[in-house]
């Protein structure tokens, strides 16, 4: 076989094979050698210390002891049937028990010989015993290999059927990452690692499989997720450059009589200097011949809805329809209630639909939305009704994106036949 490389299927492996890699694509979704390698650890299980088995008492929680396994034997017969083992060190012995995996166990050890054990004691009749106690051979790589901070894996009941628990997994990382002559690319620019003192990716990968020390472990998990999100962070800049560049959005290039009339006679209040601000971004936005996707985010009471009026007006001024979308019924009326007085002393009109609405009255909007007579439509997941038409769709506005499904979303965008421009509102930190 050619040098591994991460692309490799997981099969190729030593210890998978076709067998498996049939269980570990399905259950853990693992294909390839970076699948193991990204299959991280959700916990970590601290053997730092080797107790002498005579500080075993009955509040003993999981422990870790070291020394020899003799008297290895099958008792019982049928359902009583147990492999058990004695382990001594010099202040005492313990007896080991396995119910299951008998045949497999019994295999692995080797009578006489020194091993590390770890398992959680219980008392039996007035005397411990660990049953299904993790094992380990001493050899002279047993300190060189192994970490004294186990990583624990998720894993599913089919594969621990296989020999493929946490330890299992555990094994075919250290296979991988010891033995099969990977090699693992650096995914950063050096002044990306440098200047936010990122060790490298390498390193991070051997850290969080195979850590030394608590630090290591924090150093090598800021690493991979600062990765995560540094490309996360391109994919999102890409996908904006994109939009931009491809989706022409209309020019609203008029700020006229209502935005005008509105701003000197009937502003309830003076604009901070951040509302300012946000006002002339998005007359920016609304200017420049590309689709505006604005989040406007503020508080509660901070005036994201005079911004919202004020920019409903611009596209107003350039003749175009707006709308504006609520996850309740409650909001709806509460934004048309409060932008009622202000559109009646304009001259514009105002509707709402609810799921609450009236054949009547929905016909009476329907009817004004096609002729243009309507400038502003104010409602629920009603708005998304494919009935629901209007004649130039300019801006709509979304309260609280995050309680629409992109589905319902996108179907606000092909209300005109160029998507409008949108100016989404939240409370909330997204």
């Amino acid at each position: 076989m050619n040098t591994p490389t991460l692309d490799t299927p997981i099969e190729y492996l030593k210890g998978v094979g076709p067998e498996r890699a049939t269980l570990l694509k399905p259950e853990l979704r693992l294909f390839t050698f970076e699948d193991l390698l990204t299959h991280y650890p959700f916990r970590y299980v601290d053997k730092t210390q080797v107790h002498k088995i005579n500080e075993i008492h009955s509040e003993t929680a999981a422990i870790q002891l070291q020394g020899k396994i003799t008297n290895i034997a099958i008792l019982g017969a049928a359902r009583a049937k147990r492999l058990s083992a004695k382990l001594t060190d010099e202040t005492g012995s313990i007896e080991l028990v396995w119910f299951k995996g008998i045949r497999w166990v019994r295999q692995t050890l080797k009578e006489g010989e020194e091993y590390i054990v770890f398992g959680k004691p219980t008392e039996f009749k007035g005397r411990y015993n660990i049953a299904h106690p993790e094992t380990e051979l001493i050899t002279r790589d047993t300190t060189t290999n192994n970490t004294a901070l186990e990583p624990v894996y998720s894993t599913t009941e089919k594969l621990t059927a296989k020999w493929l628990n946490s330890k299992g997994i555990g094994k075919l990382k250290r296979t991988l990452l010891f033995e099969s002559n990977i090699t693992i690319h650096e995914t950063l620019p050096p002044n990306i690692i440098s200047t936010n003192r990122l060790i490298s990716k390498k390193e991070a990968l051997f850290g969080i499989h195979f850590p030394k020390t608590t630090q290591e472990i924090e150093k090598s998990r800021f690493r991979l997720k600062f990765e995560e999100l540094f490309f996360a962070q391109l994919e999102i800049l890409r996908l904006k450059t994109v939009r931009q560049n491809t989706i022409s959005g209309f020019i609203f290039s008029e700020i006229s009589d209502y935005f005008n009339t509105f701003y000197t006679n009937y502003l309830p209040f003076e604009l901070t200097d951040a509302q300012k601000r946000v006002v002339k971004e998005i007359r920016k936005d609304l200017g420049s011949g590309k689709q505006m996707n604005r989040l406007l985010q503020g508080d509660v009471g901070s005036g994201k809805t005079m911004v919202a009026l004020l920019s409903i007006l611009i596209a107003i001024d350039n003749g175009f329809q707006c709308c504006l979308m609520a996850p309740t019924e409650i909001l709806a009326n509460q934004h048309y209630e409060t932008l009622t007085p202000f559109f009646d002393k304009l001259g514009l009109s105002i509707g709402l639909l609810t799921g609450s609405t009236k054949k009547s009255e929905r016909e009476t909007l329907h009817e004004q939305l096609q002729n243009g007579s309507l400038h502003l439509l104010v409602g629920t997941h009603a708005l998304l009704e494919a009935n629901v038409a209007y004649k130039n769709l300019g801006l709509a506005i979304i309260d609280e994106q995050h309680r629409f499904g992109v589905e319902q979303r996108a179907k606000l965008w092909k209300k005109n036949t160029k998507p409008p421009h949108i100016l989404v509102m939240t409370a909330t930190p997204i």
